[in-house]
């Protein structure tokens, strides 16, 4: 667990705190330094990672790029994370009509790509971080709905909730005292692991050209914007490239340890 912990310091680390320690601004250009290669290649340690073909730094727009990675997926899981939790309660708590509707809602959400859904508001609004958001929302808030409905209908059915209808104890009560409170730990291991769905998602959207707009230096956008220099600049899409493999894999290794420690249905696996 502990390389795990380190490798996500390293990559978290340098996003909270890139506009301090990065060695240059994300658009600081230089164009007598365009297309260096990076140091252990012919390059200089003036530029680690190499520079783009306007002398942008590679290691500071990569830096810079792994803020909107992870910005992105902390709002967009929390919202998604609202929303779908509320009404996946909801649902399974009250049935009926509501939690009918609501599951129909989900199979609907469900059955539409996120990339039309991207294209739509691209069309409507342009590229935008409100758009990712949203498209990033939608596709999570029918995941969450579903999960924390499965589990609501199984909690709902325990003997410490139905004692407790019995004794007259207020709905917002039990919701809140037996519900949620027995849901939060799958809520969070969900959460957890929709980051490396989510920061794949908004780089596939950068990618093409659909999600946050140039000249900010997201990992997609950076990945695209070296694909027609991949034999001559390959290090332009390898270090944006390399940025999201090991943050998702690291992200999901640590979602799989701590959904192991909050569960002991997974722990006795």
């Amino acid at each position: 667990m502990l390389p795990i912990l380190i490798l996500l310091a390293v990559l978290i680390i340098p996003a909270l705190f890139s506009t301090w320690i990065a060695p240059y601004g994300p658009e600081q250009t230089d164009l007598r330094a365009r297309l260096k290669p990076p140091v252990f290649f012919g390059g200089d340690w003036a530029h680690p990672f190499g520079t783009d073909r306007l002398g942008r730094d590679i290691l500071a727009r990569t830096m810079h790029g792994a803020w909107y990675a992870l910005s992105i997926s902390a709002v967009g899981i929390f919202v998604g994370v609202f929303i779908g939790s509320t009404l996946g309660i909801i649902a399974g708590y009250t049935r009926g009509w509501f939690d009918t509707v609501i599951m129909r809602l989900v199979d609907i959400s469900f059955a539409l790509p996120a990339m039309l859904l991207a294209l739509a508001l691209s069309a409507l609004s342009g590229p935008s971080f409100s758009s990712v958001i949203i498209v990033v929302a939608f596709v999570l808030w029918a995941y969450f709905a579903r999960q924390v409905r499965a589990e609501v209908l199984s909690l709902r059915e325990r003997d410490f909730v139905a004692r407790a209808v019995v004794a007259g104890t207020p709905h917002l009560t039990i919701l809140r005292r037996h519900i949620l409170a027995n849901v939060t730990n799958t809520i969070v291991v969900l959460a957890t692991l929709q980051v490396g769905v989510v920061i794949t998602l908004e780089a596939s959207l950068s990618f093409l050209g659909i999600g946050i707009p140039r000249p900010t230096p997201t990992w997609g956008l950076m990945v695209a914007d070296g694909r027609q220099l991949l034999t001559s600049a390959w290090w332009m899409s390898f270090f944006p490239g390399m940025a999201i493999l090991l943050t998702v894999l690291s992200v999901n290794l640590f979602g799989d340890w701590l959904r192991d420690r909050l569960d002991p249905r997974h722990r006795d696996l």
